[in-house]
């Protein structure tokens, strides 16, 4: 396979815009973090650590997931600077691995949306059940606790 610099040089948009959404998704955690922490603080409600928990979980998988993005984008340039030195074959072995480490991050962030769309069914689930119970004490049938 020939490599020129072009080649790396297409993984930097990618890499780019991806580092940019797993930075928002780091973001709207974290101010998801400090809100759960402050209802605790005022609720001390048991199922507020449990998401936290998972939020911690999710917050573990964005840094690995953005450490993998800046180290595929770090050995891009390394490719593109030994490309540039006229060494091509390390360059290209360097590029793979710049690939793996790509792949790697995406797949922290498959890992990390499951976790999300998790939580978001369960919080639902909740949702649903006390719209359920709701309900059924409009109509008299369960008494109020």
């Amino acid at each position: 396979m020939d490599i020129t610099l072009t080649t790396p040089a297409l993984l930097f948009p990618t890499v780019s815009l991806l580092l940019l959404a797993y930075t928002n998704r780091f973001l709207a955690l974290a101010a998801l973090i400090r809100d759960l922490r402050a209802r605790y603080t005022a609720t001390r409600e048991e199922h507020i650590i449990h998401q936290i928990a998972n939020l911690r979980r999710r917050v573990l998988l964005i840094r690995d997931m953005q450490g993998q993005g800046i180290a595929s984008l770090l050995l891009c340039v390394v490719c593109m600077f030994l490309l540039f030195l006229g060494y091509p074959v390390p360059a290209t072995y360097v590029f793979g691995a710049s690939l793996i480490l790509l792949m790697i991050s995406l797949g922290y962030s498959i890992a990390e949306i499951r976790m999300s769309v998790g939580a978001l069914d369960l919080a639902l689930r909740d949702l649903e059940h006390d719209e359920i119970v709701g309900e059924t004490r409009k109509r008299g049938k369960v008494p109020k606790a």
